[in-house]
């Protein structure tokens, strides 16, 4: 088993590496590699796309980088497990409205927007712990409940168009997406390496998802 993490440049992913690289040790769940290679990609079991800083970059960084169209495949025709993290996860949605509306993925029916706090003293970016409240069952919140914590860094969220594919929220004076899913697809908000055992479980559900 194969799990390729995409590199486009977007982001530091020494720490996502070590936290997916411990918990499929753990888990028997094979080899987890960092790649840019295409070849790399179209042969993994399951994929992961990280991302940090802004929709438009990342999203022009992602389509130029040579692991593209080979995602897409192995996403689309061949229903690989694929995991979104932070930008990742944004970028699964149809539009992003970060400094300019931006083409995603389509993966998911829904908008990216700025986060608009109903309570002023709510700053943005909305960073640090929040408490998840799961909306859906998944297989990749086995063991994990309603009030465990994850770690959030960002200024913009997922608009659900498809409320059906918001696994999970948080409250930031009113409602931030946390997790979104459809079929073999699942995109988490928040960093699941810098979540503690929370963030840890989930990489694991997810290394050994069988969608």
């Amino acid at each position: 088993m194969l799990t390729a993490i995409i590199d486009y440049e977007s982001g530091n992913l020494h720490s996502a590496e070590k936290a997916f690289q411990r918990m499929a040790a753990e888990t028997g769940a094979g080899k987890v590699v960092v790649t840019t290679d295409p070849e790399t990609v179209a042969h993994a079991d399951r994929i992961v796309l990280p991302g940090d800083g802004a929709f438009p970059a990342c999203a022009a960084a992602l389509r130029q980088s040579g692991c593209f169209q080979a995602m897409v495949e192995a996403v689309e025709t061949r229903a690989v497990p694929f995991l979104g993290i932070c930008v990742g996860m944004q970028l699964l949605a149809r539009k992003g409205y970060e400094y300019q509306e931006t083409d995603g993925l389509g993966w998911i029916d829904g908008e990216v927007r700025r986060i608009v706090p109903s309570e002023p003293a709510f700053k943005v970016p909305h960073m640090g712990w929040n408490d998840l409240v799961l909306d859906v069952a998944h297989p990749v919140l086995s063991g994990v409940s309603t009030g465990d914590h994850a770690y959030f860094v960002h200024s913009y969220q997922m608009d659900m168009t498809d409320p059906a594919q918001r696994v999970a929220h948080v409250d930031y004076a009113g409602d931030v997406t946390a997790i979104v899913a459809r079929d073999t697809v699942i995109g988490l908000q928040f960093h699941p390496e810098k979540s503690a055992a929370t963030g840890l479980r989930m990489i694991a559900n997810f290394l050994g998802w069988k969608p």
